[in-house]
């Protein structure tokens, strides 16, 4: 999802499709100068944005769902779907502007995302709310990897690491905003609007961004004519969509044997995907997901990673926002300030994270893990009582969280790659960092259902803390677990020029 994993440095691969296809480009001259500066804004504004709708909505969650008679699961899905729509974007995304021009799908990305939020915005029930978080997810997924091609295509190598540096400073500013902003705009209630505005203030920002990028972002393409694979596309985001359904509608429907049905068909229909991609691999063919990577040791443990580090985030901040509103009663804009030094926490450490990780990549992972577990366990003892922890115990326990995140999320993609030959480093760093989405959804279906199923709707502060508790164990064991597995990584991560 993009939460507050994807505050990432320039030492995260990009979700590039395919290494080779970067080797021969069709690129303009560097740019410098004023039009440098402004075409860097405009991309930057891209990632930005993705980050900051995704924390924005997890704050303003509570308000969305009673303005619109949405259920727990109805809100899980409105963040879910963003979230999963997002990855499988991201599957071809990159492909596409390779093939079809960088700036070209940039700005389809970016004109895209801004209808959608418009149609977020007039939402007049849970379902079209989901429906169109599903499209700004997927129109992000287009937006998003262009960033990286732009940078890498249009500026000077000089230039190149400053960009990727601001680059970083955007995804950090964007973390801290979120939470902030998505409070402020909810409890301000401009226009009689409420959560409204936190859709409704992207369209002025992307029409202006669109205005300028179209006059100083320069064109850029790789010399591949790969075909894409979008069959492959198509059935990993249907295999995935369809063993979510019923975790998520868990509390809805029950456990009975549609459901049991639906996670059969969701096992089927990845089976034939990887048969498919295996089939389109012997071909000669550029699959979505090469399962020669399946073979590749700290590839396999690397996607095993991912998916439990990424799973804790997304539903961690999901079930806290609903219990600082519905449980202690905190308005959306207290909620993005107990949340707040979470942020600054991942930002503080980031930087020596990312510094030390071609030398120490592996001991950083697992301490970052470590420390996330343990700022859960503080939390647990905080809320387990049932009583309002007030906010300098929240901070602290948050703050400790952030700390861990900053050691170990900018740098998991890289040291996994570490493992993976030069000639597979585009292929897995783009799957990577699909899967890093994927397990941000998995985890919002799981945690949050037992959150939901937990708490049983009441409105009190015990229910609340009691199921955010259980919530807060079962991360923490997560993260346990989650360390272990990363002890078979490789010790350092690869060092990018970029």
């Amino acid at each position: 999802m993009a939460t507050m994993p994807d505050m990432v440095t320039g030492m995260t691969a990009s979700p590039s499709p395919r290494e080779g296809s970067l080797s021969t480009e069709a690129s303009p001259a560097p740019i410098t100068g004023a039009g440098a500066t402004a075409a860097l804004l405009v991309v930057l504004f891209g990632s930005f944005m993705d980050l900051l709708d995704a924390t924005i909505v997890t704050v303003a969650a509570p308000a969305i769902a009673q303005d619109l008679g949405a259920g727990d699961a109805q809100i899980q899905w409105t963040i879910a779907a963003y979230t999963l729509a997002l990855g499988a974007g991201l599957i071809t995304g990159g492909r596409l502007g390779d093939q079809y021009g960088r700036k070209r799908l940039f700005m389809v990305g970016l004109a895209g995302f801004m209808v959608t939020s418009a149609l977020c915005a007039l939402a007049a029930d849970p379902g079209m709310l989901i429906g169109m978080r599903a499209g700004q997810g997927l129109t992000a997924g287009i937006m998003v990897p262009q960033v990286f091609g732009i940078i890498r295509a249009s500026f000077a190598p000089g230039e190149r690491a400053k960009a990727f540096g601001a680059y970083g400073a955007a995804q950090g500013l964007a973390s801290v905003a979120g939470p902030l902003l998505g409070g402020l705009l909810v409890d301000a209630d401009l226009f009689g609007l409420g959560w409204r505005t936190i859709f409704w203030i992207n369209v002025p920002v992307s029409i202006l961004a669109l205005v300028i990028g179209a006059k100083v972002l320069p064109e850029s393409r790789s010399a591949s004519t790969a075909r894409l694979d979008l069959p492959g596309a198509l059935l990993a985001a249907t295999g995935i969509l369809l063993l979510l359904l019923p975790i998520i509608q868990a509390e809805t429907w029950g456990w009975t044997w549609g459901s049991y049905a639906l996670l059969a068909a969701g096992i089927v229909v990845l089976v034939i995907f990887l048969a498919y991609e295996r089939r389109l691999t012997g071909r000669g063919a550029e699959p979505v997901f090469d399962t020669a990577l399946l073979r590749i040791r700290a590839f396999t443990v690397g996607l095993g990673a991912s998916v439990l580090f990424f799973g804790g985030i997304g539903s961690y901040f999901l079930t806290l926002s609903i219990y600082l509103q519905n449980g202690t009663g905190r308005t959306a804009w207290e909620t993005g300030l107990v949340i707040l030094p979470y942020a600054l926490g991942s930002i503080i450490t980031s930087g020596l994270g990312v510094a030390l990780a071609v030398k120490a990549g592996r001991t950083l992972l697992v301490t970052g893990s470590l420390t996330i577990a343990a700022s859960q366990l503080v939390l647990w003892f905080i809320v387990k009582d049932g009583d309002d922890p007030g906010y300098w115990l929240l901070a602290l326990a948050l703050f400790i969280g952030g700390l861990g995140l900053g050691l170990a999320a900018p740098i998991l993609v890289n040291v996994v790659l570490a493992g993976v030959p030069g000639r597979n480093a585009g292929a897995a760093g783009g799957v990577l960092s699909t899967v890093n989405q994927i397990g941000g959804a998995v985890g919002i279906a799981v945690l949050g259902t037992v959150f939901f199923s937990a708490a049983a709707g009441a409105p009190g502060l015990p229910d609340h803390g009691h199921a955010l508790g259980i919530v807060l164990i079962a991360s923490a064991a997560l993260y346990l677990v989650t360390a272990l597995v990363m002890l078979a990584l490789p010790k350092a991560a690869v060092e990018h020029a970029e």
